[in-house]
């Protein structure tokens, strides 16, 4: 059951050609552990960039770990981003809004979202790539991890406007599913240890992520894909710039 879970994590959170059947995924919508615990393998997989700043400019390292990081994971939850993009520009009720994310045509909402986040993503690993390799590393985990344990709440805590990607997690976990998450979450926080910038990208990621959950969640009035995909987002690129504003100041 774990196993099988697992790999229908990692067919939903990446680009890692492990299969997809329905089992797998059954099994994933109704574990939501498997969300941490695919992270901890995402982040230390986007990490490897940050390896080249030996012999690469940091600018040059930044640019091939953003490039690599959406050719390990897809760009699925960047869409979830684009459409709330879009419909957060419009003036209407959640309703409109829902039509709107409905759309396949990009806005100039949306175009805005994405290059924000692109930007700050980049900024973040060009931040990291000044810093210790191993703390690099370990904000960049802490940050994936914290990315996915936010998804995890979305799907504990969250409730679907209409059927489809949302309602296939929130109907099959409830509240008490998180706390396995958040036990699985909580080693990344001891990766640089003695040094807490782990723990703070740990806790900036969920914070990041709960908020924009929240945001999103008033914004259409409830639970889609697409705020998952925000979620992840945002809440990596808020631990990432959380880790190295926390090593800055240390």
């Amino acid at each position: 059951m774990v196993l099988t879970a697992l790999r229908g994590a990692v067919g939903f959170l990446t680009r890692i050609p492990v299969g997809h059947d329905g089992d797998a995924w059954e099994a994933f919508q109704r574990a939501p552990v498997a969300f941490p615990a695919v992270g901890y393998l995402v982040g230390g997989l986007a990490a490897l960039p940050l390896l080249g700043v030996a012999v690469l400019p940091a600018s040059t390292v930044a640019a091939v770990a953003v490039v690599w990081l959406y050719t390990l994971t897809g760009i699925t939850h960047l869409d979830g981003v684009a459409d709330l993009g879009d419909a957060a520009v419009v003036h209407g009720d959640p309703g409109q809004r829902v039509e709107v994310l409905k759309d396949t045509v990009l806005g100039v909402g949306g175009t805005v979202a994405l290059g924000v986040v692109l930007l700050a993503v980049a900024l973040g690993f060009l931040g990291l790539a000044a810093t210790p390799i191993r703390i690099a590393v370990a904000v960049v985990v802490a940050s994936e991890v914290g990315a996915k344990l936010s998804m995890a709440g979305v799907a504990c805590l969250g409730t679907a406007r209409h059927e489809g990607l949302g309602s296939a997690f929130t109907t099959a976990s409830g509240p008490r599913s998180l706390l396995p998450a958040v036990v699985v979450a909580l080693p990344a926080g001891l990766l640089a240890w003695p040094s807490p910038v782990a723990a703070v990208a740990l806790v900036g990621a969920v914070a990041g992520g709960a908020l924009v959950s929240r945001w999103a969640n008033g914004l259409v009035g409830g639970v889609n894909g697409d705020v998952f995909g925000a979620a992840n987002e945002l809440a990596r690129l808020t631990g990432l710039h959380v880790g190295v504003v926390a090593w800055t100041l240390s």
